[in-house]
C-alpha cells in the first residue's frame, strides 16, 4: 500500500504557471512591499535572536541590542522610507504600545503605512499555547493596537511565526482578513478554515528577510543587500507571466545599524526607482485588490 501523507487540509497544489492571469492597480505586474517588524521583549526571559547565543539570563547584551532597534533603528528608517515614499507595513507587537507608542504614531504621521497584528511580545511563541489562550492572546493583541493607534488590524504575522493547527481557523473567527505565516508562494492563497470559511495567506518571506539571512545564516549585510536587488530584478522578469508578490521583511535592530542601513538605502532606492512600472504598497493593500479579483 502507498504511504498516504498528512496534510493540512488548507489548499490545494496549484502550480503558478496554471493559474488565470490578474493585474494590480493601473496593469502592474509586481507589488512590492516592506514589513517593519517593531518588537519587544521581556526582560530575562531568552527569546528572540541572538547577537552572542548561550547566556545566561538576564542576558543585557542581547536584550540591550533588540532595544536599539526601538530606540534608534527604527527611527533612522523612518527617513529612508520617508526619503524614498515608501509605505510600511508595520507588524507591531502589542506591548509596543504601552513601551514606545510615540514610534507607531510617527510612522502613522509621515508615511503611507498599514498596522499589522504581531501578538503580544516576541517573547511568546504563538504555538506554545492551547486553543483558549491563542484566542485571548490574538484577541489582546488586535484590541490593544486598535486602543492605542486607532487602527483595527485585518492582518496577522504570528509571534516566532508560530502555528497550532488551528490558527488559521482562529484568525478568522477573530475578524482577520489575511495573515503572513506562510511563505510557500509569490502570490496569494485562500486557506479554507472550519466552518466553511477562509482567510487569506500574503506572501511574507524568509529567504529576503534580516533575521534568518544576517543573524541565522550569518551572510554579509552587503550579500543580504545585494541580494535584495536581485531578487527584485528577477521578480520583476517574471511578473511579465504572472503577477507576483515581492515582500521585504526588516527588524530595526538588524538593519537599523548604521552600516547595514546604508547598505540597505542602496538596494531600496534601486527598487523604488520604477516606480510607475511596480506596486509599491503594503500586505493590506495587496489582500484587498486579491480580495476584489478573486473572491472566493
Amino acid at each position: 500500500m502507498p504511504r498516504t501523507i498528512r496534510s493540512h487540509g488548507r489548499y490545494r497544489y496549484s502550480a503558478i504557471v496554471d493559474r488565470p492571469d490578474f493585474d494590480w492597480p493601473q496593469g502592474r505586474r509586481l507589488a512590492v512591499y516592506i514589513g517593519l517588524n517593531l518588537e519587544h521583549f521581556d526582560f530575562g526571559e531568552g527569546h528572540g535572536s541572538a547577537l552572542a547565543a548561550g547566556r545566561r539570563e538576564p542576558d543585557v547584551l542581547n536584550y540591550a541590542w533588540r532595544d536599539y532597534g526601538n530606540r534608534v533603528g527604527a527611527w533612522r528608517m523612518l527617513d529612508l522610507f520617508e526619503s524614498l515614499e515608501l509605505p510600511v507595513g508595520l507588524i507591531v507587537n502589542s506591548t509596543i504600545a504601552d513601551y514606545c507608542p510615540e514610534l507607531v504614531a510617527a510612522y502613522q504621521e509621515r508615511l503611507d503605512t498599514e498596522l499589522i497584528a504581531h501578538g503580544r511580545t516576541n517573547s511568546e511563541s504563538q504555538n506554545a499555547f492551547d486553543e483558549p489562550g491563542e484566542v485571548a492572546l490574538i484577541a489582546e493583541s488586535r484590541d490593544r493596537l486598535s486602543e492605542a493607534f486607532g487602527e483595527t488590524p485585518n492582518g496577522w504575522l504570528g509571534p516566532s511565526i508560530a502555528q497550532n493547527e488551528t490558527t488559521p481557523d482562529l484568525l478568522a473567527e477573530a475578524g482577520f482578513g489575511y495573515h503572513l505565516d506562510w511563505c510557500h508562494d509569490d502570490q496569494p492563497t485562500w486557506m479554507a478554515t472550519r466552518d466553511g470559511g477562509r482567510i487569506l495567506s500574503v506572501p511574507y518571506p524568509q529567504e529576503i528577510n534580516d533575521i534568518p539571512s544576517i543573524a541565522a545564516h550569518h551572510i554579509d549585510y552587503r550579500e543580504f543587500a545585494a541580494r535584495i536587488v536581485d531578487q527584485f530584478d528577477e521578480m520583476y522578469e517574471q511578473s511579465r507571466d504572472q503577477p507576483l508578490v515581492m515582500g521585504i521583511a526588516l527588524h530595526p535592530y538588524i538593519v537599523g545599524q548604521p552600516f547595514r542601513l546604508r547598505a540597505l538605502r542602496r538596494a531600496l532606492s534601486h527598487v523604488a526607482a520604477p516606480r510607475d512600472d511596480v506596486w509599491l504598497t503594503t500586505p493590506g493593500a495587496i489582500a484587498r485588490h486579491f480580495m476584489s479579483l478573486a473572491p472566493v
